[in-house]
């Protein structure tokens, strides 16, 4: 009577390495594309700090002045949130910073470990906009108490939304990306297969 002898299912020495190379890269990845989105980030927040700043001012938070249109749609004006994106929660309680902060850590946390094992793409992308947006409002409440927000949407007097910033558009469209690529980028790979 023959015998047959299965592979193991554990992995070697050698793939294990691999996998782990692997995970490192694709957090490597991710991570960069967070720090490009955060530098972005705290560019435009410190131009239009700079820009709207009064004479004479020292501190943060403060008044900007006045507003500076840049397209029949689109105007720049300083506000300060203490809430989240597009100032939910903006209530200016004593707890804000700390509990915003702590709660976006825990959400880099995730971020990253999703990101070590993401199949890369559009999540990847996606993780890395999430991640960098993130970095971007929680440095701003370490260092003002409050996310800087300059970016004002409207169509006359008509607003879309509350002021929002770069941070709050990589957030935005890290979910759509992680949206688009859970509906359809294994569609899309199978469709594309020989």
């Amino acid at each position: 009577m023959a015998t047959t002898v299965c592979a193991s299912a554990a992995p070697t020495p050698s793939t294990a390495w691999a996998s782990k190379s692997m995970e490192r890269k694709r957090l490597g990845i991710g991570f960069v594309l967070a720090l490009l989105v955060t530098a972005a980030d705290q560019a435009s927040k410190a131009a239009i700090l700079d820009v709207m700043r009064p004479p004479g001012v020292e501190g943060t938070p403060f008044l900007g002045q006045g507003m500076i249109s840049v397209g029949p749609f689109l105007d720049l004006s300083l506000s300060w949130n203490s809430g989240v994106s597009f100032g939910l929660g903006n209530t200016h309680g004593d707890w804000n910073v700390l509990l915003f902060t702590l709660l976006a850590a825990v959400v880099a946390a995730f971020l990253l470990r999703w990101m070590a094992t993401s199949k890369g793409g559009i999540l990847l992308a996606a993780q890395g906009f999430v991640l960098g947006g993130a970095l971007g409002n929680v440095i701003d409440r370490l260092h003002y108490g409050a996310v800087v927000d300059f970016l004002y949407v409207h169509v006359g007097a008509f607003d879309w939304w509350p002021n929002f910033n770069l941070a709050d558009s990589a957030i935005c469209t890290g979910a759509a990306l992680m949206v688009f690529d859970s509906l359809f980028a294994e569609r899309l790979s199978h469709k594309n297969r020989p």
